[in-house]
């Protein structure tokens, strides 16, 4: 079984494009969405933030994001020492559930795939790529947020350059080029490819 992994800049479109390979019936990992349950469901890791951040860190056994965000944000040892506490566990957690999958390909959704390195661990990954300002005004509403908070966010991300020349394949949401062949194109290239 191939491991893809998916990822591109905040606003790219990396959900789309998952949603797409979901309804393909390619089983997809949201690694995000797995972090942020594995820190309330994992209690060694939930020992651990609240060890390096505080009691704050959560309110009736519930994740604190908004303090949890608070406390790193703009203060990248604090951001690097939160990501070195859940990456680990959730690298370990993407890797069970892959295991478990009986399809020709699972697709890992992750934004930071580089940064966490997990793409140790995946055999190609996929970049989505997207104008800047598209990506701030789709993250803007989104996330109910100021296009200057968009860009600070942007700011502490990898840069879609550097990022995208990591990757293996592109795909370009750009609302100009049509997303659906172009995912349509990559399944049908790694239904062939033989593991």
């Amino acid at each position: 079984m191939l491991r893809i992994g998916l990822t591109g800049g905040i606003g790219s479109g990396k959900s789309t494009v998952a949603r797409i390979f979901k309804v393909l019936g390619v089983p997809v990992y949201n690694a995000d969405d797995e972090a942020k349950r594995l820190m309330t469901e994992d209690a060694a890791l939930r020992t651990l933030i609240i060890s390096a951040f505080g009691e704050e860190s959560y309110t009736n056994g519930i994740l604190n994001r908004k303090y949890l965000s608070a406390q790193v944000f703009n203060n990248s040892k604090k951001l690097n020492q939160l990501n070195s506490l859940v990456h680990p566990v959730t690298l370990k957690d993407a890797d069970e559930w892959m295991k478990k999958q009986k399809a020709p390909y699972v697709i890992k959704e992750a934004a930071l795939i580089f940064e966490s390195g997990s793409q140790k661990m995946l055999d190609y990954v996929i970049g989505v790529k997207a104008p800047l300002a598209l990506r701030i005004e789709r993250t803007m509403e989104r996330d109910h947020i100021t296009s200057d908070k968009v860009e600070a966010r942007i700011n502490w991300q990898m840069t879609e350059d550097k990022k995208l020349s990591l990757c293996d394949y592109i795909i370009v949401n750009d609302e100009k080029q049509m997303l659906i062949p172009q995912v349509l194109a990559l399944h049908e290239t790694f239904l062939k490819i033989q593991p």
